[in-house]
């Protein structure tokens, strides 16, 4: 909340007489402006104030010949003060009609803001819907690392990835991870196409040379994980390891897939015996051919691919399973846990396997002299700017900090510490705060020394 406040008595009132009935009026007979941002420490424009979105539902025909996005998408959302007018994080093409509990409302653009004013305040703790109706070309931006992300184009579709700010080149949302919600994807593509989305495939129909697809997730997913990925792939469904599987490969991946497909239900089934159980109702993975792209994502349920991806790093991805898309970081300066803990658990899936031992990778990094500063700084739990969030640091130091702190608890306990982490904050949001805790209160130990001196 920005903290401003609209209260407008008729202009047919006596002035002296609305200063007495303003000062009457209770507290919630006044309005606010949600915020432009919820103050992410690098990302301070992301997400919105004054209300929480429960649902997203998405409807989109794509053109992938002409990268044409024909959309509406509703969403479901409860204020949580009495709002005149509030936020939505959205980059993307000229929006045609927008609507609030079916009135006509107004609306304006700036930069990613596209702030909103209803036709009637919304009064606090009700349940409202948003309808937004757009057209045109979604585009790709450019992170402040230099990556790309948001609506890649292909040769064939789109790779469409929104860590950390890519979701809103494609869909108005709330995009900040501490908003999560459930989402149904109807996507529209050529016949000749596939497009993929989060959760599990309700299903597939096609009525002449158009081909519509139904997705819905109904665990709670942040923004940045939602995909709707296109192109012409060759399609598996099946389980693994006893969960229903959607796994979509761009033909000329194909061959190099047959050689890393096997391991997918190995490593679900090893992760769900150390860290607990699985969180989704659906897996699988989508392998692209995006090399301008050149990262993976753990896009939920099914994680991400610009390439074929090696053992270790579909390990790494399908460990966010849990570290990242089912607990989520409250704001992007948590984010070692997700990348130091699935570089941890990419390191247990090595040790599982014949590989290097986490004890190993542990010393081959510590090794790394003290001079090297590169290596060693940042520090993971404050990568300092949104240019360092996703810099190597957070990752080896962070998946460091795990291998040292089962070291010094033991397995018995390290192990039951990542159990509760991962269904304590089952679905939710958490920060590195909440892990200390956590660990402090199951070992019975102080350990803010160890973990200032890793983190």
């Amino acid at each position: 909340m920005d903290g401003i406040h609209d209260v407008r008595p008729s202009a047919r009132t006596a002035p002296v007489f609305a200063l007495a009935l303003a000062l009457a009026l209770p507290a919630a007979a006044t309005a606010t402006i949600g915020s432009a941002g919820l103050g992410d420490p690098y990302f301070p424009k992301a997400g919105n104030g004054g209300y929480d979105v429960s649902h997203y539902g998405l409807r989109l025909d794509y053109a992938p010949a002409t990268n044409q996005l024909d959309a509406v998408v509703r969403i479901k959302a409860t204020a949580g003060e009495r709002l005149s007018r509030f936020d939505l994080d959205f980059r993307g093409p000229a929006i045609s009609s927008l609507t609030v509990d079916g009135q006509e409302a107004g609306y304006d653009r700036q930069g990613q803001e596209l702030i909103i004013t209803p036709a009637d305040r919304l009064g606090a703790g009700s349940a409202f819907e948003v309808r937004v109706a757009y057209a045109g070309k979604p585009r790709r931006i450019t992170d402040p690392d230099g990556s790309i992300e948001g609506w890649v184009r292909t040769a064939d579709g789109a790779f469409v990835v929104g860590e950390p700010q890519g979701s809103p080149t494609w869909f108005p949302c709330n995009d900040h991870p501490s908003d999560k919600a459930t989402y149904s994807f109807r996507v529209t593509v050529p016949s000749t196409h596939v497009a993929v989305a989060n959760g599990t495939l309700e299903s597939d129909t096609q009525q002449g040379s158009r081909r519509t697809l139904v997705w819905r997730e109904t665990q709670p997913m942040a923004t940045y994980l939602a995909t709707v990925t296109t192109g012409i792939f060759q399609v598996d469904q099946g389980t693994a390891a006893g969960i229903p599987s959607y796994v979509a490969v761009d033909p000329t991946e194909s061959a190099g897939w047959s050689n890393v497909a096997g391991q997918l239900p190995l490593i679900l089934a090893y992760f769900s015996q150390t860290f607990g159980a699985y969180p989704f109702d659906a897996t699988g993975a989508i392998v692209d051919t995006a090399p301008q792209v050149g990262y993976a994502l753990e896009t939920q349920t099914r994680p991400i691919f610009p390439f074929v991806p090696g053992k270790i790093t579909l390990a790494h991805e399908l460990s966010h399973q849990w570290y990242g898309d089912s607990v989520t970081p409250r704001n992007w300066r948590g984010i070692w846990l997700n990348e130091g803990f699935a570089t941890f658990a990419q390191w247990l899936w090595d040790e599982h396997t014949g590989g290097e031992s986490t004890q190993q990778h542990f010393d081959d990094d510590y090794s790394t002299p003290a001079s090297d500063t590169g290596f060693w700084d940042p520090p993971p739990a404050n990568p300092g700017s949104a240019a360092m969030l996703f810099d190597g640091t957070i990752y080896e130091r962070g998946g460091m900090t795990l291998a040292a702190l089962r070291k010094r608890l033991g397995d018995s306990t390290f192990f039951a510490i990542l159990r509760r982490w991962a269904g304590r904050y089952r679905y939710r949001n958490a920060t590195t705060r909440d892990f200390i805790r956590l660990a402090e209160a199951r070992s019975g130990e102080d350990l803010g020394t160890f973990f200032d001196d890793w983190l």
